[in-house]
């Protein structure tokens, strides 16, 4: 686990795209995209998303049951077939090893608990008395994915069963785990993650670690900031106005929480080409307004950006909307963000957020979540900012105004505009 993360985790994971289904090449590609169009904006993370270890993945559809490749201690391990990099136990540091020689940093999924093969297989735990059969819950299972067990945290195998998995994923070079099923269980399986933590923190290597899927329980937020560096506080985002909308309520409950180390997360930024198995013409839904507010609002709150799309299919307006200077120092310079209102104008919604720059002055983002375009006044009152004349820069756009007391602004339906001001 990470202790020294001053700024929100920012980079690209596969699912959004390709499912379960991606391959090295696939990865190679979109980190050497990155490498060369995005890392200077401070992208960084490529994350191997779920079921690396099927051979026979083909979609986001998960294929119950089929043969994982693993090792001789029930360690899951690359399906050589998708990632030929990881022929004769080298499992992912040759693709490590590459991603980092781009400068950036590696990732990957996994699920929490045991594979049921190896418990079926009654295989020994690496250091421990213990085999898989005998830590694992046969009745702890995920409801949407079955090649886990869930693991017994009182046993001592199933802390040294956490222990082998991440010294193997430290010694491949991995930088970033994200945890799947187990982020919207709490309490029930508090113990287990503790312990999964514990493991993690003390592997040799430091390691971002993720959590999953949403919606996170907000009763046990302490929890997640003494365990995790990003919770996910929705279930699976997708390029749906309904779910943003809804993510306005999230982010508001979630904004107190967020602090370095510790980072709510709205998910995957599902832009460009997404669902390439189903459709290699697939696009994000998105419109250009609604990206506009994706980002803004992630940017102020200070989620995670973790790119869903293929990138090098990105076009001109993409490449704008992630390279925007302005908007990503919002992301890494914001503190103290919170929503100030919520309410109709003129028979519209609006969303009020700002928050301090940690350089000096003030950000704010108004969004018009209504069906119809608007043009409302925002009172710096309503900031609490000082009396006197602002200089106002608006930064999608770079443009500069001065303003005394107030500013009107022009908005989009289903747009946003993000400021700073001194």
């Amino acid at each position: 686990m990470s202790n020294v993360m001053n700024k929100a985790p920012m980079g690209w994971n596969s699912w959004d795209c390709y499912g379960a289904a991606v391959d090295e090449a696939t990865v190679r590609k979109n980190a050497k995209f990155m490498a060369d169009n995005l890392k200077a904006c401070g992208w960084e993370y490529v994350v191997v998303d779920i079921q690396w270890a099927g051979p026979d993945a083909k979609d986001h559809e998960y294929i119950p049951f089929q043969k994982l490749a693993m090792d001789e201690y029930g360690r899951l391990i690359p399906a050589v077939n998708r990632f030929p990099s990881s022929v004769n136990g080298a499992g992912f540091k040759p693709l490590a090893d590459y991603v980092h020689s781009l400068g950036l940093k590696f990732g990957i999924h996994i699920m929490r608990g045991i594979p049921r093969q190896a418990a079926a297989a009654h295989l020994p735990i690496l250091g421990s008395s213990q085999t898989a059969d005998q830590v694992a819950q046969a009745s702890n299972v995920c409801e949407w994915n079955p090649d886990m067990y869930g693991l017994n945290p009182k046993k001592e195998g199933s802390r040294k069963y956490y222990e082998s998995i991440f010294s193997l994923y430290a010694s491949w070079g991995v930088d970033f785990i994200k945890l799947d099923d187990i982020c919207r269980e709490m309490p029930r399986l508090k113990d287990e993650l503790v312990l999964i933590s514990d493991c993690l923190r003390n592997c040799g290597r430091e390691m971002v670690f993720s959590i999953s899927p949403g919606p996170a329980v907000l009763d046990f937020a302490e929890t997640y900031k003494q365990v995790a560096n990003m919770w996910r506080i929705t279930d699976d985002f997708w390029d749906k106005w309904e779910l943003l909308y809804a993510m306005f309520e999230r982010a508001e409950k979630w904004s107190v929480h967020t602090g370095a180390g510790n980072w709510p997360d709205a998910d995957m930024l599902p832009i460009g080409p997404i669902l390439q198995d189903y459709d290699k013409n697939s696009r994000t839904k998105f419109t250009e307004d609604e990206q506009y507010t994706m980002l803004t609002l992630w940017s102020i709150f200070r989620s995670p950006l973790m790119i869903g799309g293929e990138m090098t299919g990105f076009d001109e307006f993409t490449m704008k909307l992630i390279t925007n200077e302005r908007i990503l120092k919002m992301h890494s310079d914001s503190r103290h963000s919170h929503q100030v209102w919520r309410k109709s104008i003129d028979g519209i919604e609006h969303v009020l957020w700002t928050s301090v720059s940690q350089e000096g002055g003030q950000y704010f983002a108004v969004f018009n979540t209504g069906e119809s375009d608007s043009e409302i006044s925002i009172d710096f009152a309503d900031l609490e900012m000082p009396d006197g004349k602002k200089e106002v820069c608006e930064l999608w756009s770079g443009e500069t105004c001065v303003a005394e007391g107030s500013i009107s602004i022009k908005l989009n339906k289903h747009g946003a505009k993000a400021f700073l001001a001194f």
